[in-house]
């Protein structure tokens, strides 16, 4: 064999540098103890703090592919068909690029599993799947206790309005809570879950949870919309916001401190007691939290 073409053998067998564009992908990588193998991440990752000192070369859905590149990555994690064209721009430039497309609570734990198999971590990977899974199993117990389930409204945006994507959906269910919006659970594009303002107030929902993705919420604007004050959440109030970045990321952190947000936000409506492990770990909403 010639000398300057290297055997399998003496070559890395798992990807040593990698970029991450979306937020779950790094957080994942940190929970499985494989920081240092990331080497840049997008500008909204927020999970762990110090992943913020990874240089930040992209937004949601534009990239800096000159920076990724110079960054010189075995691997690149994109997300979803809103980064199509990053994925394809990098592929076209010759970088090798994983795109997840992860819409559900099953296929956020596949993702988990995926990624650990791609950094050699298979059975750190399956403690994790493991872990995220007994707490999903632990609050669905707790919420099982609830003497009645509030009918939930999730706003991913505000205008136009636009209801919960898959995975919260489901985290509502699982939580404690009705969707008001069921049939639209499985659309996974954000066009295809636009809802009329109007049918919200005809379904009625007893509990409104906001998340704006990379915005405040303006509770405001939401009790002065048309016809919104003869829906029941808003009269007693119960209008609450979690941040983006704790439920709208589809990795770990909408698993444990989203959900966990969502299932004592309606506890608390109902009047019932969870126990202290299930609490969330950041407040939700200090008014009510």
């Amino acid at each position: 064999m010639s000398a300057a073409i290297q055997s399998p053998a003496s070559q890395s067998e798992y990807p040593r540098r990698i970029v991450c564009l979306t937020a779950e992908t790094t957080e994942t990588l940190y929970l499985l103890g494989e920081q240092d193998r990331i080497v840049g991440v997008s500008g909204f990752t927020t999970r762990p703090p110090e992943a913020r000192s990874k240089p930040r070369v992209s937004t949601f859905n534009t990239a800096d592919c000159d920076a990724i590149l110079a960054l010189k990555p075995d691997l690149v994690l994109t997300f979803s068909d809103v980064q199509a064209e990053i994925t394809r721009d990098l592929v076209l430039r010759g970088a090798t690029v994983l795109n997840f497309n992860q819409r559900s609570v099953t296929e956020i734990l596949e993702m988990v599993s995926t990624l650990a198999k791609l950094v050699g971590k298979p059975r750190e990977g399956e403690k994790l799947v493991g872990a995220l899974l007994r707490l999903l199993d632990e609050i669905a117990v707790s919420a099982k206790a609830f003497p009645w389930r509030p009918r939930v409204f999730f706003e991913e945006w505000n205008e136009p309005l636009i209801s919960g994507i898959r995975w919260v959906e489901e985290l509502v269910l699982l939580a404690g809570g009705e969707p008001i919006f069921p049939e639209l659970r499985t659309c996974g594009k954000s066009k295809d879950r636009v809802v009329d303002p109007s049918l919200v107030i005809s379904r009625n929902p007893d509990v409104i949870l906001a998340s704006w993705c990379g915005m405040k919420v303006k509770k405001q604007e939401i009790r002065s919309r048309p016809g919104w004050s003869a829906i029941g959440a808003v009269q007693k109030n119960r209008i609450f916001e979690i941040r983006s970045s704790l439920i709208l990321q589809s990795g770990p952190a909408a698993l444990t401190e989203g959900v966990r947000q969502i299932h004592s936000i309606l506890a608390q409506v109902v009047g019932v007691e969870i126990d202290p492990l299930l609490r969330p770990a950041e407040k939700a909403d200090p008014r009510f939290l």
